[in-house]
């Protein structure tokens, strides 16, 4: 159980893949299909860890790093649809009561490294209304471990650092949690550094006093 959070927190900005939603199996499936057409070996452990929290585009570059061009390898990415994995997410079980109670309290964000399926997303698990300000890796030059995202967040609701809580559970999180200074929330990772640690949302809420 995690100690009553005491400042003035007014944005609570979540991390998607592996906060909101567990999506190894549906990310894995999607670099497994890029791998697989261009007969490369399925993603190994390390391979995947990388992957799991770097844009598309970065994860590309990392997995066909013998190659100067890429262009056969972002044109196939374009034939893809990420909708038919989407199913295959799973959604955190207490991400739902923990929005519900937040909704009437603060302003909520998402500050995400995915890239144009993160509407697709949204849509499919009805989150739309949740979520006061969604911020994809397509909305900012530099995408996390970069802060851009976060102080993007921060500017558009005219929030101090003190002021945001952000929910992540990789070490790109924590980086971008510490250079734009707010209160970091590590999810499910005790290894990062973080002003809270949580193994299960539902920790969230008694955090915030819902």
């Amino acid at each position: 159980m995690v100690s009553t959070l005491n400042n003035m927190v007014k944005v609570v900005v979540f991390d998607c893949d592996g906060v909101m939603f567990d999506t190894e199996n549906a990310n894995r499936m999607y670099y497994n299909t890029i791998l697989l057409h261009f007969k490369r070996p399925p993603l190994s452990q390390d391979q995947f860890v990388y992957v799991h929290m770097s844009t598309v585009k970065e994860a590309i570059a990392f997995l066909f790093n013998d190659r100067e061009d890429l262009t056969d390898v972002f044109d196939f990415c374009k034939t893809m649809s990420y909708d038919p994995l989407i199913p295959h997410m799973r959604i955190e079980p207490n991400l739902m009561p923990l929005l519900s109670g937040l909704k009437s309290h603060y302003k909520t964000a998402i500050a995400t490294n995915r890239s144009n399926t993160m509407p697709a997303v949204l849509n499919h698990f009805k989150l739309d209304p949740f979520f006061d300000m969604v911020v994809t890796s397509l909305d900012v030059e530099n995408p996390k471990p970069h802060p851009e995202q976060l102080i993007k967040i921060m500017n558009h609701f005219h929030a101090k650092p003190d002021e945001i809580l952000y929910i992540g559970d990789s070490k790109t999180d924590e980086q971008a949690a510490n250079k734009a200074r707010v209160l970091f929330v590590s999810f499910n990772n005790p290894s990062l550094e973080a002003h809270y640690h949580v193994r299960d949302l539902k920790e969230v809420e008694t955090l915030l006093n819902l």
